[in-house]
């Protein structure tokens, strides 16, 4: 069932080992215990790469984003933010407005933000935001693409997991966090408003994000629920 973290933000409880995470409805995960907040393939800029291959395409996705990590910031007071990479689109999409905000935005988070490199942040520099390689926080292994560790959870972004529910006109694409028990990985999804999807397997377990909750899911649960049967990612390794 849903839960509110501290009283305001809908989440709900995910538990690794003793080690609790809230899956917010914003599409972001919070650590309690560490007070950290987690968000990945944000795609700041994409609009303007799109406009520079002379795609129109309207540019104001990147205000809903930011405005949208701004209010987390603001109601949960992390230590640190920490992007799980793709927090750009593409150097070609790194204006000097975008600079300029991405300068501003530790300010206005009002804590320290680091960035997990990305595939679309190569190529690219961000004044003082480096790129920082995967690694080990706590029970957690950060990372852009998938990478299991043994004895962590893998929390990645970059599969833009969704959930395919209902049939024909009525489907529904939605975004949602993916569990691979067999993998002991995480992946949250997009946090982009500008960003698509890519379906999870049968294998995960789900948690959609829908009219501001997160539910709990599993394949089969309605008649028309979609799933292909592969993991993205990785081959699996098998559980100990």
């Amino acid at each position: 069932m849903p839960v509110a973290t501290g009283g305001a933000v809908p989440s709900a409880t995910f538990d690794w080992q003793g080690h609790p995470l809230e899956l917010l409805a914003a599409k972001a995960v919070w650590d309690p215990q560490r007070q950290v907040l987690f968000v990945a393939d944000l795609h700041l800029g994409k609009a303007e790469t799109f406009q520079v291959h002379g795609i129109p395409m309207p540019s104001d996705g990147d205000a809903a984003t930011l405005n949208g990590l701004l209010d987390l910031a603001h109601q949960l007071l992390p230590q640190q933010v920490v992007v799980l990479g793709d927090l750009i689109h593409s150097r070609l999409g790194l204006t000097a407005e975008l600079r300029s905000k991405l300068a501003a935005l530790p300010e206005l988070l009002g804590c320290q933000l680091r960035l997990i490199g990305g595939n679309h942040e190569q190529g690219s520099w961000i004044e003082g935001l480096p790129h920082e390689p995967s690694q080990e926080l706590g029970p957690w292994w950060l990372s852009h693409m998938p990478e299991p560790r043994a004895g962590l959870l893998n929390l990645c972004g970059h599969l833009h997991p969704v959930a395919q529910v209902g049939r024909g006109a009525d489907r529904l694409r939605l975004p949602c966090f993916s569990y691979c028990q067999t993998s002991g990985r995480l992946a949250l999804p997009a946090f982009g408003r500008l960003t698509g999807g890519h379906p999870c397997s049968r294998r995960e377990r789900l948690w959609l994000v829908a009219e501001g909750a997160v539910i709990a899911w599993a394949a089969g649960r309605l008649p028309g629920f979609s799933q292909p049967d592969c993991c993205h990612g990785p081959t699996p390794r098998q559980p100990a």
